[in-house]
Parts: structure tokens; C-alpha cells; sequence
């Protein structure tokens, strides 16, 4: 009889092995992406679709074996703790935050839930890291350089127009890196003689009066710098530069696809896409406290060749030659 229920035992734990192996592999895992900005018309053709088809191409399918919880603030700052609070208490296993204000709402909600950075500014100044390299805490992902890039935004627009003596900066006062943007053109600017002309804005309605006050001001170009908000704004900022004869560059590729002047800066999609990558690393066990965070190491220049003409500027064959795409 003994040896009839050690037999029935051993049966019961063979069959019950490949059950338990199947139960660990349809595990389904859960993402919060969590961003200032509205959701996109079309989500496969945005950065944010990036990091879908990034998952994808790691094994991770939507309904299958991950779910993706988006969370849009639709441009207003102020609802971004309580979205965040939300997919804290949905228990994520992974939040992906788009931008600076998405990365510290993220980290306000919860000190547990591994947090991704999809793009953000310099991640030790802000507080979210402690060095790139040992992020330590419960944060890691990408950074944008956005004040390392500003400089060159700079010298390019001082390049690029004629007798240039005021530009004006376009600044979000939510986004804590753009004091820092202000920081590192000032020493530049002050050697060429040219006047910055800070003007904030946080919101469509600020966008149009700001470009407003720009003119007025008499500047005579704009520098645009990376923001999860402006973004979205593309096409407002190009009309209003259009509208007030202002050459304009920003750090973002879909500025000059909009009818903006330049732009240069690291890839938003690729960003996204490269996102992915952390968080599959953190399904398989990393601690994002111990992965490196990453930098920028490609960037791209876009030249709108059309609105240069519109403007009465002549581009340098240089920057045109450079370029990766020239829209004419």
C-alpha cells in the first residue's frame, strides 16, 4: 500500500511539473506609461508607439504575456500625482515615465515599483539618480541631454540668421530643466553680444502670447528646448514662428516636419523604443537601482529647406550637407 501511494506521488508531481512551468510562463506582465502630454492620434506612429513595437520585437505581445496601461495629463501638470498614484496602486511591474515631471510624479507615487525613464533631463541634478552609472533607488532609463544640446541650438540659430541680437528661449516654469537650458547658452550668448529673452509658458493659450511677446520684444529668433508639452505643440509653434517671421529651432525631428525652421537632438523614437529594453531587463530580475543609465550617443539634424526660403535665409551648404533629411 505504501508503495501504490509513493508511485500515485511521484505521478502526480511528474504531471504537475509541466502545469507549473506553464503557469510561470503565462505570467502577464503589467506597464504604466504615464506622460504630460495628450494621447496621440495615432499611437503606432508616435515615440510612443516606439516603445510598443519595441516590447513587441522583445517578446512581449499586448493581451498575451503584457498589458500596457497608459496615462495622459493631457497637458495639465497638475493631474499628473494623481495618475501616477493610480498605477501605483495598480500595482505595476514596471512604470515607464515620458519626460522630467512624469519621471517625479512616478517617484512621488511609489519607492518600490521600478520606474523607467523614456527621456530625461540630466537624471543627478533632478534627484532621481545618484550617479548615472549606480542609479541607486528604485530608477533608471535614458536621459536627453537637453542642457548639453541648448548651446548648439544656439550657435546654430547664430549661425544660420544674419546679424542676430535677441533671441528669445521659449521656457516651461514646470520643467525644472529649463532654468539649466537659461544656464548654459548665457555664457555664449554673452560672448556674441546677443540678449536672451526668456519667455514662459506652460499651455496652448501661453504658447500664443508668448510668441506674441517675442515679437514685440523685437527678437529675432527663437530656440525651443525640449519639453513633454511642446512636443505635442509642434504645429502650433511652427505657425506662430511662421506668423511673426521667426527662424526657430527646437530639439525635436517633428518640429521641422511641422514647418519649423531646425532641429537637433537625440531621437525621441529610438528613445522609447530603447525604454523597452530596461524593462525587459527588469522582468528578468535587474534591479534598476544597479543598471547603468544611459546617454544620448546619436543625434539627428533636420532642415526645413521651404521655410528657410519663406524666411529670406540662406543655409549654409555646410548644414545643409550635414543634415539627415532636408525638407525642401
Amino acid at each position: 500500500m505504501i508503495r501504490r501511494r509513493a508511485v500515485v506521488v511521484i505521478v502526480a508531481t511528474v504531471l504537475a511539473a509541466p502545469f507549473c512551468a506553464f503557469a510561470q510562463q503565462a505570467k502577464i506582465w503589467r506597464v504604466g506609461v504615464l506622460a504630460t502630454r495628450n494621447r496621440p492620434a495615432s499611437l503606432e506612429a508616435d515615440a510612443f508607439g516606439e516603445f510598443v513595437q519595441g516590447m513587441r520585437e522583445l517578446g512581449y505581445v499586448e493581451g498575451k504575456n503584457v498589458l500596457i496601461e497608459f496615462r495622459w495629463a493631457e497637458g495639465k501638470y497638475e493631474r499628473l500625482p494623481a495618475l501616477a498614484a493610480e498605477l501605483a496602486h495598480l500595482r505595476m511591474d514596471v512604470i515607464v515615465a515620458a519626460g522630467a515631471q512624469d519621471i517625479d510624479a512616478a517617484r512621488r507615487a511609489t519607492s518600490t515599483i521600478p520606474i523607467v525613464m523614456a527621456t530625461s533631463p540630466d537624471p543627478v541634478v533632478s534627484g532621481f539618480a545618484k550617479t548615472l552609472a549606480h542609479p541607486g533607488g528604485n530608477i533608471t532609463g535614458l536621459t536627453n541631454s537637453t542642457e548639453d544640446i541648448s548651446p548648439k541650438l544656439f550657435e546654430m540659430l547664430q549661425n544660420t540668421v544674419p546679424k542676430l541680437s535677441r533671441v528669445a528661449v521659449l521656457v516651461n516654469p514646470v520643467n525644472s530643466s529649463h532654468a539649466g537650458v537659461l544656464t548654459s547658452i548665457e555664457p555664449a550668448a554673452r560672448r556674441a553680444g546677443i540678449t536672451l529673452i526668456p519667455v514662459e509658458a506652460r499651455d496652448a493659450a501661453e504658447i500664443e502670447r508668448a510668441f506674441s511677446a517675442m515679437a514685440l520684444a523685437k527678437a529675432g529668433a527663437v530656440l525651443l528646448p525640449r519639453d513633454g508639452f511642446y512636443i505635442q505643440q509642434v504645429h502650433q509653434m511652427s505657425k506662430l514662428a511662421e506668423k511673426y517671421r521667426l527662424p526657430s529651432i527646437s530639439g525635436y525631428r517633428e518640429y521641422v516636419e511641422a514647418g519649423g525652421l531646425m532641429s537637433y537632438g537625440q531621437s525621441a523614437r529610438q528613445s522609447f523604443r530603447r525604454a523597452a529594453t530596461y524593462v525587459d531587463k527588469i522582468f528578468k530580475g535587474a534591479r534598476p537601482g544597479d543598471l547603468p543609465i544611459e546617454q544620448p550617443t546619436i543625434f539627428e539634424l533636420f532642415v526645413n529647406a521651404r521655410t528657410a526660403k519663406a524666411l529670406g535665409l540662406t543655409l549654409a551648404q555646410s548644414l545643409l550637407i550635414s543634415a539627415d533629411k532636408v525638407i525642401e
